[in-house]
């Protein structure tokens, strides 16, 4: 790309009260005869992408569908579990969508758009109406009316949910959605396939290169838009709590493309996670946030106490998050409770083995409202944890531990959730999004429905007003340019003639990111990270071992292509996060604290969005998109 990127948000002008409403109504229009002619490619197939798939194809455009999964349900939108978030005020307590709006900004702190952060809190409640018409089986009070429970960082309850299984109801919904299209033949899926590339003509997306997975095919796909929707990046830490295969190569290779990146220091460790067990566990197990709810979390009051936790009485029981939060309590936001818990367990008053757990007990719960309620709320729940873990969560505390969770850093998108290519949009959370640099419990499904069900099939369709909707051919020089590349990587890939390992390679890195990038940091970690960072990808490069498979079910070459993409993310990362020099949220560095060890953030040199533009073979640039707050003064996060 040449010059910088001019990173416009579009924000509409105006009160934000109505600003969505009258952007979306003076966004131009095509007709349907026309929309049957244009190409949207859609990539990844979760809530994001399944939704947007299946509200463009209802608008008569063609979407073609690609997923590295052998089916579009197997997207790790599936694995939610806690709820999903609307301003709707069922249960009477006062909520609305200007307290949804302020309660997502202050979650962030004050790292994200107003303007954004209110078009999420105004579609919420459309959502809620979309899904529950598609049959989502949302609890239900006994009177019939939907079910709240509240979650993190909240004071009210605004948290729709199925039990434990909140994303995997909602993912059914917007698949058969598109399934319904499918059968209408508007939109085609294209599964087991990965997105190695991205093919930029003239400076606009119109296409990708994808490698077949059962066949190793390489594969050009051209449209007249491209959208991704790929989630995010938390595998960079080897141990999350995402799915194995999840990973950063297609925003990472649209990055290289001309594609922004903001704020990818801004990850977010998940409190409630089951500790891992060996050096050799391949990922963690998350215990939903709405287990906060009913579940008390504590700690012995005296260090190294190895009693079992029904021996321990209570005058000798620190609630700590009660303790330091007594207004929000077990329900703060997911920074603090994992930070807290860490500095704790670090301190030597952790439980478990190495001292790396807290309790999260829900004793107290079962006494309360009985054991049929609480099975009702959290049945599935308790069963899995009892099956990873073998303790009985009914009558023995959980032990949890925070965990790479989720990831508010993402391509850099305006309004419209357009990249800085254009014509490439980004939906979900492989975008920045709404979420500043800490999301709230229960908004990630919202964003990404928002995202897909409501506002890409307006801006998507906005853009494509405008655009002559020619055909790229697949021998275009764009697209042999692109292919060739990702057969160099590959063929590089495998001649390296190495020893070791991929997933060697992977839990180094992971284990370096955790401790320098990780629920905090400091400058002089940060600065050394980057060094050892570099030895360790060279080393990769030069003595992993790809074995040969003959392009069939080749998952060693899979891993190693998305590993040498982790590689140039957590480089970025690990300098995004030294160049804010401040902390908020989950981004918390160790040198900017206040006196009670809360996030000092400095909003004189650091109130923007970092967009980072790749630059081959140099350093990357790092350019800002100023936050100004017209509705909610900013001002020191408290939850005490």
């Amino acid at each position: 790309m040449n010059g910088s990127p001019r990173l416009d948000p579009r924000l509409p002008a105006g009160p934000i009260d109505t600003a969505w409403q009258r952007c979306r109504e003076n966004l131009p229009l095509i007709s349907p005869s026309r929309k049957q002619r244009l190409r949207i490619l859609v990539v990844g197939s979760g809530l994001a992408g399944a939704s947007a798939a299946a509200s463009l194809a209802e608008q008569g455009y063609r979407v073609q569908v690609v997923t590295y999964h052998d089916s579009p349900r197997r997207a790790h939108s599936v694995a939610a579990q806690g709820g999903i978030n609307a301003a709707r005020n069922y249960a009477n307590d006062g909520d609305s969508v200007e307290r949804l709006f302020r309660d997502t900004v202050k979650g962030g702190d004050f790292r994200a758009r107003e303007a954004g952060c209110h078009r999420l809190a105004e579609i919420s409640g459309a959502i809620i109406d979309q899904c529950v018409a598609q049959g989502v089986p949302f609890a239900r009070e006994y009177g019939g009316t939907l079910a709240n429970r509240s979650f993190g960082g909240a004071l009210v309850s605004r948290t729709f949910y199925a039990r434990g299984q909140t994303g995997q109801q909602l993912l059914y919904g917007a698949y058969q959605a598109m399934l319904r299209q499918v059968a209408t033949g508007r939109v085609e899926l294209l599964c087991r396939r990965d997105m190695l590339d991205l093919i930029v003509h003239d400076g606009v997306a119109r296409g990708v290169v994808c490698r077949h997975q059962t066949t190793g095919a390489l594969e050009v796909l051209s449209a007249d838009a491209v959208l991704l929707a790929t989630g995010g990046y938390s595998n960079v830490y080897y141990l999350s709590t995402n799915a194995l295969k999840s990973n950063a190569t297609a925003i990472w290779q649209a990055h290289r493309r001309g594609a922004c990146f903001a704020n990818p220091c801004f990850t977010q460790i998940h409190p409630t996670c089951i500790p891992s067990g060996d050096a050799h566990q391949s990922k963690l197990t998350l215990m939903s946030e709405s287990l906060r709810n009913d579940g008390r979390i504590w700690l012995p009051l005296r260090p190294d106490d190895d009693r079992p936790a029904a021996a321990i009485p209570e005058a000798e029981r620190d609630y700590f998050l009660e303790r330091q939060y007594p207004t929000y309590g077990n329900l703060v936001p997911r920074d603090l409770a994992s930070r807290r818990a860490r500095e704790l367990c670090l301190e030597g008053r952790g439980v478990g083995p190495g001292g790396r757990s807290v309790y999260l007990d829900l004793a107290e719960a079962f006494d309360r409202d009985g054991a049929t309620a609480i099975e009702a709320r959290y049945g599935n729940l308790l069963e899995m944890y009892e099956r990873i873990t073998g303790d009985n969560p009914r009558t023995t505390p959980m032990r949890i531990y925070p965990a790479p969770h989720y990831t508010m850093g993402g391509l850099w998108v305006d309004y419209h959730l357009m990249s800085s290519v254009p014509g490439l949009f980004v939906l979900g959370e492989a975008n920045f999004s709404e979420h500043g640099a800490n999301r709230l419990g229960a908004s990630a499904l919202m964003q990404g429905l928002a995202d897909g069900y409501f506002i890409a099939p307006a801006t998507v369709t906005a853009w494509l007003a405008g655009r002559p909707g020619e055909e790229l051919p697949t021998d275009h020089p764009a697209c042999r340019e692109a292919l060739a590349a990702v057969q160099g990587r590959i063929t590089a890939l495998g001649s390296s003639g190495g020893t070791q390992p991929v997933d060697l390679f992977h839990r180094r890195l992971g284990h370096l990111m955790i401790e320098a990038c990780g629920i905090s940091r400091r400058g002089d970690r940060l600065t050394e990270a980057l060094t050892a960072l570099e030895d360790l990808r060279q080393c990769f490069l030069s003595d992993v071992r790809v074995p040969e498979q003959g392009g069939v079910l080749d998952g060693e070459l899979e891993k190693a292509l998305r590993l040498e993409d982790f590689f140039g993310l957590a480089d970025l990362m690990l300098r995004d996060a030294l160049e804010r020099q401040e902390s908020c949220g989950a981004h918390f560095r160790e040198e900017h604290q206040t006196a009670e060890g809360e996030a000092l953030r400095d909003d004189d040199r650091f109130a923007h969005i970092a967009a980072w533009e790749h630059r081959a073979g140099q350093t990357p640039v790092r350019h800002t998109e100023p936050l100004v707050y017209e509705r909610v003064r900013p001002t020191q996060r408290n939850y005490r």
